[in-house]
């Protein structure tokens, strides 16, 4: 019988592998959270997560989606639940208007959010329908 927490592990280490593979820079803490999205330029933040159906539809769709011509400068992302720190700080920087949700996006230019692909926007959707809809936004403020 497979222990939970080692079945929690294998899948967050996937998930990182997954997000890393695709070009994502993973924030673990805090001070990094604040040194990558002070950067100017556009910057999407992916908010990762275990949760089995949003979370296996946001790491592809985070993965093809920047295999477009337009696209952020900078590719970040936190891990919801696992690195909880960063993950609250990057919601902090994100602004008071922005609810917690996880998987999501949020596209920052210049250190403000432009854009947001929250879970209601994944969970229920397949990967090309999040991938369209995050390229929209690309085009618009990349």
């Amino acid at each position: 019988m497979m222990d939970f927490n080692m079945f929690v592990g294998e899948a967050v280490n996937e998930g990182r592998q997954q997000m890393e593979q695709a070009g994502y820079t993973q924030l673990q803490t805090p001070e990094e959270v604040d040194a990558a999205l002070e950067k100017d330029g556009t910057t999407l933040v992916m908010v990762n997560s275990i949760c089995g159906c949003a979370g296996g539809i946001a790491r592809p769709a985070a993965e093809y989606a920047v295999q477009h011509e337009k696209r952020p400068d900078h590719l970040v992302t936190v891990f919801a639940g696992q690195d909880k720190e960063a993950t609250a700080r990057a919601r902090e920087i994100f602004g008071a208007a922005h609810i917690p949700s996880s998987p999501s996006f949020t596209l920052l230019k210049d250190g403000e959010v432009v854009a947001e692909v929250r879970r209601e926007e994944i969970e229920g959707f397949v990967p090309s329908q999040v991938v369209a809809k995050l390229q929209a936004y690309f085009d618009e403020h990349c």
